[in-house]
């Protein structure tokens, strides 16, 4: 904070691509700093140009170390890079347990890397709250490419599919029945598979089942590929990169960018109300509505079906549908 008490301007640094302005306001935004909604605001009209691919898959499948790896085939390429590694949260400290450099040391001395670990903080879906607005940031920046990595809870985490361009789902040999687990929640958000460890037995059977099973389910337009790679020596990683800019190609060819782009949207705009939704229940005003409809439901001259729908039009001009 600034003498006046508002809000230093970092919007400036971060589209200069400067790494300690882009560091602090990924910060600010984990904290959920209003006090920066209008840098934001600026950040996101600037972006729009980086390719988000999001990480996925079952814990204990290499997501972190394939990340690594194909961060370094990308910069291989000559493409910038920014990587948010969504972690799971510290119950102590509340902050992500697992550390980013500590994983991705050979990238983090990269001066065109942007490497961030971020809590889940006790969000749903794999990602934290606060990937979106990280990922707005990198993308203002300039980074070419954002990989982002989910924490690894299983088939919850969905909502990496509605937060990115490309998704990569990784499994590994020996995780138990993990193509089944896959086929439960998370095959159908894959736009590629990965079979990571293939240098593990049981590894051609996992790509041979993945295979199988997406044959059944192949249509018209993109086929998920299924790809065997060990993320430990790199066997693998290029075919991955070739993998997702042919994905890119198609989207862009066949309207389809268009689509996810408005699905990410959407995503992020419901996200965004619910977050702003939960904080001000956390906060709410004496006097409010809210407070006002707290009492009326101590008093039993209503019920909380209809408190809620009355808050509900009260803030947003109507009722979902099937709400009597």
């Amino acid at each position: 904070m600034s003498a006046t008490g508002a809000a230093i301007d970092l919007a400036p640094g971060v589209l200069a691509g400067d790494v300690g302005a882009i560091a602090r306001m990924i910060t600010r935004v984990e904290r959920g700093a209003l006090d920066g909604a209008d840098q934001m605001a600026q950040l996101y009209r600037a972006g729009g140009l980086a390719r988000v691919i999001g990480v996925t898959g079952p814990a204990g499948a290499g997501k972190s170390t394939l990340v690594a790896a194909l961060g370094a085939e990308i910069r291989r390429r000559d493409l910038t890079l920014g990587i948010v590694a969504v972690d799971p949260t510290s119950p102590y400290s509340g902050g992500s347990v697992l550390g980013d450099r500590i994983r991705m040391q050979a990238l983090g001395d990269d001066p065109e890397v942007f490497i961030r670990s971020m809590a889940t903080r006790g969000a749903l879906g794999g990602i934290a709250r606060a990937t979106a607005d990280a990922v707005a940031v990198l993308d203002a920046s300039g980074k070419d490419v954002v990989l982002v990595e989910t924490v690894g809870v299983g088939q919850d985490e969905v909502d990496i599919a509605q937060a990115s361009h490309s998704v990569v789902v990784v499994s590994a040999p020996g995780l138990g029945d993990d193509v089944q687990a896959l086929k439960a929640g998370l095959l159908e958000t894959a736009d590629v598979h990965v079979v990571n460890k293939a240098d593990r037995q049981g590894a051609d059977r996992t790509v041979a089942e993945l295979r199988s099973m997406l044959g059944f389910e192949a249509g018209e337009g993109w086929v998920a590929p299924v790809l065997p790679t060990c993320a430990e020596s790199g066997q693998g990683v290029p075919d991955l990169a070739d993998a997702l800019d042919r994905h890119h190609d198609w989207l862009v060819a066949s309207g389809g960018l268009r689509e996810r782009q408005r699905s990410m949207a959407r995503h992020r705009l419901k996200t965004l109300l619910t977050a702003l939704v939960h904080q001000r229940l956390d906060r709410p005003v004496p006097g409010s509505a809210f407070e006002a409809a707290v009492e009326a439901l101590c008093l039993r001259t209503t019920d909380p079906w209809t408190a809620a729908h009355s808050l509900l039009e009260r803030e947003l001009g109507g009722r979902p549908k099937g709400c009597s």
